[in-house]
């Protein structure tokens, strides 16, 4: 019997994207051009034109029912459970694909067989929006080519790989799902890795980067930290996700120790004149520290702002409630050129 699986399967994962899903999906086929392949959308119940757009498309379209499941974990799961490639390139529904990345990756693959996943070099395309500045300037050790600890903003993952570890994406995670399937994947012997080769054109969300931190927290993305070491605590993979964590968990640590030395503040220099202008004083160093820090006084406000929402959701993350991330996720197929292409053929 002839093997039908494709080489491998572009994941698109999608919420309220139609401003840039028909450059992400034509970027994916763009890419398959001289490989074999197939491209999913998995969409997490969007209420606006996404679907309608990409079903112009010759994709497969699978669609979240249940909208309280939504997550960016769920997106992953959900488009793998319906691929059928040997290997599976993940990338968000805002991301434009680099043609020559995709046969680049494979061939790394085919030739680092205890690699499970690799990236490449991410382009930020948004830069008016201050959360993507600050990102974009940051020297992160895992945007930079070579081995890296986690695939930040999709890559080429071996389902061999996947298989092993269980399942992609963990459903329950709000974010940071890169980064448990990083470390899941390394707790298991695996490696990742990063080339220098333009992988992907991030577009992010434009508008005000305070409107994106509430989003944030509505959605439960700032639970995210959490949620990781909710999901990771006693199991093999719990240390490497907590290194991975450490500067960050410091920081949120950091962040409750102020909290709590604002509200003694009154009680330890009273409410004189000069205990006063101390507790202030301690209230407006971090804002005045980061501005120095950044040469920016926008991005120190931003920078110290997006601590405390991200320390205050550390707490609804840890008491997070999960389900079973490798189960069957609750879904409908809207379109599917290719089966309609096969039953055409057959008529």
């Amino acid at each position: 019997m002839v093997s039908t699986r494709p080489d491998v399967s572009i994941v698109i994962k999608a919420l309220d994207e139609e401003r840039h899903i028909a450059g992400a999906i034509e970027s994916a086929l763009a890419a398959l051009a001289d490989i074999d392949g197939e491209v999913i959308l998995a969409d997490s119940a969007s209420t606006d034109r996404t679907v309608e757009i990409a079903a112009r498309y010759p994709i497969k379209i699978v669609r979240l029912n249940d909208v309280a499941a939504r997550s960016c974990g769920v997106g992953v799961q959900l488009g793998y459970q319906y691929s059928r490639g040997r290997f599976i390139c993940l990338i968000d529904g805002d991301m434009r694909l680099h043609q020559e990345f995709l046969a680049a990756a494979i061939r790394f693959l085919q030739d680092n067989e205890s690699c499970a996943g690799v990236g490449g070099i991410i382009v930020e395309r948004e830069a008016g929006n201050l959360e993507y500045v600050k990102r974009a300037s940051a020297r992160d050790a895992d945007r930079l080519s070579g081995p890296v600890d986690h695939l930040d903003c999709g890559g080429v993952y071996r389902r061999e790989a996947i298989v092993a570890a269980g399942h992609f994406g963990d459903r329950n995670l709000h974010s940071r799902e890169e980064l448990e399937l990083g470390a899941r994947l390394r707790a298991l012997g695996w490696k990742l890795a990063r080339i220098d080769v333009p992988a992907i054109d991030h577009y992010g969300h434009s508008g005000n980067a305070y409107a994106l931190l509430r989003r944030r927290w509505a959605t439960g993305i700032a639970f995210g930290t959490g949620e990781v070491v909710r999901a990771t605590f006693g199991r093999s993979c719990f240390w490497l996700a907590l290194r991975k964590m450490r500067r960050e968990l410091c920081l949120l640590s950091a962040v409750h120790v102020w909290w709590l030395a604002l509200i003694a503040a009154p009680f330890v220099v009273g409410t004189s004149v000069g205990g006063v202008a101390a507790a202030l004083l301690l209230g407006l160093l971090p804002f005045a520290v980061m501005s120095l820090k950044c040469r920016s006084v926008h991005l120190g406000l931003y920078s110290v702002t997006a601590w405390n929402v991200y320390a205050a959701g550390l707490w609804p993350g840890l008491a997070s409630r999960r389900v079973e991330p490798a189960a069957w996720i609750d879904s409908t197929i809207i379109h599917d050129a290719a089966a309609r292409a096969d039953r055409a053929a057959v008529a």
